[in-house]
């Protein structure tokens, strides 16, 4: 029969010490069994974003741009069609939500007219404001072909013409302030 390990210091921080070990070697290891397949989600959801905001198109090319608003840079991802620009798909953000930082992915033509929007990524209130998401209202779809030179980007609370998600101000504004920087960057950019 086995005999009971005495209870003292040492052997509480040496079972303290191998438990630990085991948990991180298992936490690395589903790390980097997971690291790859994430990725590989995180750049199918890019892709789909940049399809699902911009018209047809059969190239495309990357470029960093800095963000006309501060000292970050936008990704913008311009599309062609037989050599003639269609528009660009332009990966923004705000740091305005509600819960803090949100990834949109903007399509504006070549007038500077919004083609359509695509969220990314967010960590907004389940049921308010993650209702910024075309899978769960139609709140995006009223920047759907509207030209920031002609229509504000902001809530009608702050004197814009974006109708905000009901009890979800903060993520209405935040979602704007996105947009508003992808376009204001675009038109910067083009001049």
């Amino acid at each position: 029969m086995a005999s009971k390990r005495e209870s003292n210091f040492i052997n509480m921080v040496l079972t303290l010490f191998l438990v630990a070990a085991i948990a991180a070697l298992a936490l690395g290891g589903v790390y980097t069994i997971t690291k790859e397949p994430i990725a590989i989600a995180k750049q199918k959801k890019l892709e789909a974003a940049i399809k699902a905001v911009l018209p047809e198109f059969d190239t495309i090319q990357t470029v960093k741009v800095k963000d006309v608003g501060g000292d970050d840079s936008l990704t913008f991802y311009y599309a062609s069609k037989e050599n003639k620009l269609v528009g660009a798909a332009i990966k923004t953000f705000t740091m305005k939500g509600f819960s803090g930082r949100i990834e949109l992915m903007v399509g504006i033509l070549e007038d500077g007219t919004i083609n359509n929007t695509a969220v990314l990524s967010h960590k907004e209130t389940p049921g308010l404001g993650d209702k910024m998401d075309i899978k769960k209202s139609n709140f995006p779809t009223q920047f759907v072909g509207k030209n920031p030179e002609s229509f504000k980007l902001k809530v009608t609370k702050d004197g814009g013409d974006v109708d905000a998600i009901t009890a979800a101000t903060i993520s209405s504004r935040a979602f704007c302030d996105a947009v508003k920087r992808a376009s204001d960057t675009y038109k910067g950019e083009k001049k």
